[in-house]
């Protein structure tokens, strides 16, 4: 099935919050995400107020996937695909569409937390990609990557 890319917007929150739930690794439930903070709600006034900036992918005009990064830190905060659309590109496409807006509010270093499993899709999909270990994990145990911008 052919895909679309385009920036994310503020009615894409909801949908973002239920396909977290549905991925094949590391899913979120709304529930767990409500829990912390995330909802819909927050997720739009974040993106409406351009904080929290990502693009999404489509398939027949649904959300398949995203991927969101903090424009004032440089953190890549999430991305995620629902399993039927893994194994296409969409993913590294996503993310190197959050590099290069990340890039462009003046990053030259990113960052994000990831799985350390080694058996775990995200560990070697991101070193794959060229992010590499800074040997610290985060508050949720996950492995922090980083990622630096090559400028032209």
């Amino acid at each position: 099935m052919p895909v679309e890319y385009r920036k994310s917007i503020p009615a894409d929150a909801f949908d973002c919050i239920i396909l977290r739930g549905r991925t094949r690794e590391n899913a979120v439930p709304a529930d767990r995400l409500r829990s912390i903070g995330i909802t819909a709600e927050t997720w739009a006034e974040d993106i409406r107020r351009g904080t929290l900036n990502g693009h999404v992918c489509l398939s027949q005009q649904q959300i398949v996937g995203y991927c969101f990064g903090a424009r004032q830190t440089g953190e890549v905060v999430v991305l995620a695909l629902l399993p039927e659309f893994e194994n296409q590109g969409i993913g590294r496409n996503l993310l190197n569409l959050v590099v290069t807006e990340l890039a462009g509010f003046g990053h030259s270093r990113l960052f994000l937390g990831c799985s350390p499993d080694p058996e775990s899709r995200s560990f070697g999909f991101y070193r794959h990609l060229g992010w590499l270990s800074t040997e610290k994990f985060d508050k949720h145990g996950d492995e922090i990557l980083e990622y630096y911008v090559v400028s032209d």
